[in-house]
């Protein structure tokens, strides 16, 4: 390293501007580049020693939490940032029966009303096609909206949180081959925020489903659109996985965690096509046997029986708890940059 006119210490604020957001609704990741997302994770890791102990970078603020399907991770996680920046959180979990929403507000009146609360809204939505109608109806007459999760399409600050967990366990995610498995990718929203995201650091991304149940034409049509190392295979058993996975060296297997409830008529199918991606502690052994590279495991949580063997918990391949150890400083960042800091 050679000294140039611009050394000098470090401040979070600058690095914050750098990721362009403040302002900005978070709904597609391929709306940021490479540099910008980079500020991210770099303003990130200046906050991890803050997750406990707390900062006063958004004093007086205030978050609101707008979710109209469960949560737990993305919505306490977004508000412990809040807390932990010394902001202040509004939260509605249940807004079809405690909201105005009971009483036919439509979503757009909602969001301008609780603009006048909030200095930004985190909003999960069932409805993506709703939820980004509404939005771009609002247009600048309100505050930034950071999507926890629209419909079956995107999800990105999952997106972020994953693809900032793999950036410190693995650095330079340009060197990253990543998979993404899962028997439903049309409804897997956390993978394909996170491919966005993969797509936009340079990673390789390698997707495995059925080929009935594929990524949606608006993620493909971005992954392309970014110039993305991306390929597709299908209808794969468990064998296949195993040498797809050491024949592209993967270094992380991803599992969006897509479920069917207990009465829907199509249950059974899908945890058959299910099956054929379950991922055995002895598999990730062989792999590393005949690669000697660790393959990690992530999971976007809450899992589910059969999609891998429980016994990866206690191994260094685990990565699914390790990255909720993450959630908070990049949720901490990425509010920061959207709300903005003097």
């Amino acid at each position: 390293m050679a000294l140039t006119k611009e050394f000098k210490a470090k401040d979070i604020r600058e690095t914050l501007a750098a990721t362009g957001m403040k302002g900005k609704n978070i709904t597609f990741l391929d709306d940021f580049s490479r540099e910008q997302i980079l500020a991210l994770y770099q303003s990130a890791e200046m906050l991890e020693p803050f997750m406990r102990t707390g900062t006063n970078l958004l004093q007086g603020k205030a978050l609101y939490t707008l979710f109209f399907q469960p949560s737990t991770r993305t919505r306490c996680s977004h508000e412990d940032a809040m807390i932990r920046l010394g902001g202040n959180v509004i939260t509605e979990a249940d807004p079809l029966h405690n909201s105005s929403a009971a009483k036919n507000e439509s979503l757009y009146d909602s969001l301008r009303v609780t603009s006048q609360y909030a200095d930004a809204i985190v909003m999960r939505h069932p409805d993506d096609k709703e939820a980004l109608g509404a939005i771009e109806q609002l247009g600048s007459n309100g505050s930034p909206i950071i999507s926890g999760g629209y419909g079956h399409v995107t999800h990105p600050t999952q997106g972020l949180l994953d693809s900032y967990s793999c950036y410190r366990a693995f650095g330079d995610l340009e060197n990253a081959t990543v998979v993404i498995s899962s028997p439903d990718l049309s409804r897997a929203r956390s993978g394909q925020s996170f491919a966005l995201a993969l797509a936009a650091m340079g990673a390789r991304i390698v997707y495995t489903g059925t080929s009935e149940l594929r990524t949606p034409d608006i993620i493909r049509e971005k992954l392309t659109r970014m110039g993305a190392r991306w390929e597709e295979h299908f209808d794969l058993n468990v064998k296949q996985h195993e040498e797809l996975f050491a024949d592209v060296g993967a270094d992380l297997v991803y599992l969006p965690g897509c479920s069917v409830k207990k009465d829907d008529p199509n249950r059974e199918d899908f945890m058959k096509k299910l099956s054929n991606h379950y991922i055995s502690l002895e598999m990730l052994e062989n792999i590393k046997k005949k690669t000697g590279k660790v393959v990690g495991v992530h999971h976007s949580l809450p899992r589910n029986p059969g999609e891998f063997d429980m016994a990866i918990d206690a191994t260094e391949h685990e990565l699914y708890f390790k990255a909720i150890g993450f959630s908070v400083a990049i949720r901490m960042a990425l509010l920061a940059a959207v709300v903005g800091v003097n």
